[in-house]
Order: structure tokens, then C-alpha cells, then sequence
């Protein structure tokens, strides 16, 4: 999905993309790639315009660009402290 939104938005441009757009590319349903893309904006590697329109943002840009064979985002928020 990150790699996607890279493709189709760029954070130091301005440009951005629409949900509908990454459901084309990835062949996946609305409310997956909606799911997705609220987990990568709660940890600041995509943001979402008062229109719904999507971009990457510079820190996903820059996780991109560490080109890491594998990677796991968590939420800090997510973890259960208990």
C-alpha cells in the first residue's frame, strides 16, 4: 500500500491521490485499502485532506527510501501495555 501511494503521490509536491485510484492499482476492495490507509495516516506515513484526497508524507517517503527487504509498522498507540 505505502509503495502504491508513492507511486501515485509525492509528499514535497503537494500531490495527491483519491481512494478510488489505489483501489484500481492494488485490485483490492474500498474498505481495505480505507483501513489501510487510517493505520498509515495514525502513524504519519500518509495524510488525508479535509477531500479525501491522499499523499504520502515526507517520513513515508523517507521509510521508503531505507529500501529494507522487510518491514512492520506498529502503531504505539495499538500496544497493550498491560
Amino acid at each position: 500500500m505505502l509503495e502504491e501511494l508513492d507511486r501515485q503521490s509525492d509528499a514535497s509536491a503537494g500531490e495527491r491521490t483519491s481512494v478510488e485510484s489505489l483501489t484500481d492499482a492494488l485490485a483490492a476492495d474500498e474498505r481495505t485499502v480505507r483501513k489501510q490507509l487510517d493505520g498509515l495516516v495514525s502513524c504519519e506515513l500518509a495524510d488525508i485532506d479535509a477531500d479525501g484526497q491522499i499523499r504520502i508524507t515526507v517520513t513515508g517517503e523517507e521509510l521508503l527510501a531505507l529500501d529494507l527487504d522487510e518491514m512492520i509498522v506498529v502503531d504505539p498507540e495499538a500496544i497493550d501495555r498491560g
